[in-house]
């Protein structure tokens, strides 16, 4: 028989997190679906918070609610039912008040639900993995270094903890005062290694001379480009045997993908000591994730600090889970990483109705949508055109996009909402043509990989084919 679930009287909790957001009970009572008296007996501990409370509380306040209760039994609560109500399983959906109690009376029926429906999930992106491979003539290819590092850092949910913490202690470690001056005085008092400017065409940004300790930046390097470098070759100096010991644990053994690890976790620590984890974390729950007032705050770029905000998965104290990626000129996605149920297709460009294409066109202007996944799943999403300066006449500019994005149960933490009306129509899209399972979408380049098309020369449409 399974152990009765305890009993949850932290009514004071949940007060300091009303007080603390700025609610009053009325408006509380209103975002839980609960009464003001109801509420307020829970604040006094005559009831205890229940299932559907703290569910409620999970879903409204994202950042706050582990402090209720515990970040292992919300993430449990919010675990099953996403895996009973997930609408892509080919299944009948669950009701989620069946949902709870199922949880309450057979605890672990519920995890092994839970793990059955993590295992479909990776079988389902493992399947469009290969059928992306298949179509893509890549079946047969062993993958690539730069590929084996980007979906190692997938696996690892894109957050490293001992490099983390270890980057947060020594932000704290730095002398108060400009970024720029606390990097330069570390590496010179610690390390014996000077810092110079020179002048380029813009090709190369960094160069360091081991022998005479010197490391060299280029002059028209802006400077959160400036800060990140140094923060770059401090990191090496610092945290190397914290990243040997994450190469090692890797798996990878070709060398060229833990030569490339190498240097994707020295980028990775250099984002953390630059934007040290609780103190970001906090602020950008504080501003609502509006990026331009975090990069001033933490001398950053807007691309630095959206991945940024795709890494707080430090378990007890995870942050909104966003998705982000970098698109080019051309649609090919040259950086992503999701922390939510959003895949990006492993291999072509991305659903050409998302918004970031767009973006790219029109760099310094934000664009937001709202958008619909095929297996039900929606997301707000912002999309930034940006430019970077090559520093020579002879040498065009960098241009592409960047965007991030949530689901938009996280709407109201996410500042960039407020200019769509969400729980509206959405803009349907998909990962990629080649996964994606649409069958009536007007931009589509072509059929699905594995799909059977049919073809009608007395009807014409849009797309000259259907597929079954």
């Amino acid at each position: 028989m399974a152990s009765p679930r305890r009993r949850l009287f932290e009514g004071f909790r949940l007060r300091e997190l009303r007080r603390r957001v700025g609610v009053s009970q009325a408006a509380m009572a209103a975002r839980l679906g609960i009464s003001v008296s109801y509420l307020s007996q829970i604040e006094n501990n005559d009831r205890p918070i229940t299932d559907i409370v703290l569910l409620a509380l999970a879903r409204e306040f994202p950042l706050e609610a582990s402090e209720i209760g515990g970040e292992a039994e919300t993430a449990a609560l919010l675990r099953t039912i996403d895996a009973a109500t997930d609408t892509s399983v080919p299944a009948d959906r669950m009701d989620e008040a069946d949902v709870r109690r199922g949880l309450e009376q057979q605890p672990l029926l519920a995890r092994r639900m839970v793990a059955l429906h993590d295992a479909w999930r990776r079988t389902q992106e493992q399947l469009r993995v290969l059928d992306d491979r298949f179509d893509t003539g890549s079946s047969d290819a062993a993958p690539l270094p730069w590929e084996e590092v980007r979906d190692w850092f997938q696996a690892e949910g894109n957050y490293i903890d001992a490099i983390d913490r270890s980057a947060e202690a020594l932000a704290e470690a730095l002398d108060d005062g400009p970024v720029a001056r606390a990097l330069e005085d570390r590496l010179r008092l610690w390390h014996g290694v000077r810092v110079a400017s020179e002048d380029g065409d813009g090709s190369q940004l960094s160069r360091f001379d081991d022998t005479q300790r010197l490391l060299s930046l280029n002059s028209s390097l802006p400077p959160e480009s400036r800060n990140f470098l140094l923060a770059h070759r401090l990191v090496r100096y610092e945290f190397a045997n914290e990243m040997r010991l994450v190469v090692d644990a890797s798996g990878l053994i070709a060398p060229a993908s833990r030569e490339l690890l190498s240097v994707g976790l020295a980028n990775y620590a250099a984002g953390a000591l630059l934007m040290p984890y609780g103190r970001f974390r906090a602020a950008a729950h504080a501003t609502r994730h509006d990026i331009d007032r975090l990069r001033q705050r933490f001398a950053v770029s807007f691309e630095q600090a959206c991945h940024r905000l795709s890494t707080l998965q430090r378990p007890g104290a995870a942050g909104v889970p966003f998705f982000f990626c970098r698109v080019d000129m051309a649609g090919n996605i040259t950086k992503r990483h999701s922390a939510t149920r959003l895949q990006f297709a492993r291999f072509g460009g991305a659903c050409p109705l998302w918004v970031v294409h767009e973006a790219v066109a029109i760099p310094d202007r934000i664009l937001v949508q709202l958008a619909e996944m095929p297996d039900g799943s929606r997301y707000v999403s912002m999309a930034k055109g940006l430019v970077k300066p090559s520093g020579s006449y002879t040498r065009p500019p960098r241009r592409y996009a960047v965007a991030l994005g949530c689901e938009e149960t996280h709407a109201a933490d996410f500042v960039y909402a407020d200019a769509i009306r969400t729980g509206g129509a959405a803009t349907p899209i998909g990962a990629s043509c080649r996964i994606c399972p649409r069958d009536r979408c007007d931009q589509r380049a072509f059929p699905p990989a594995g799909s059977v098309i049919e073809i009608d020369a007395d009807r014409r449409s849009v797309v000259p084919y259907v597929f079954r």
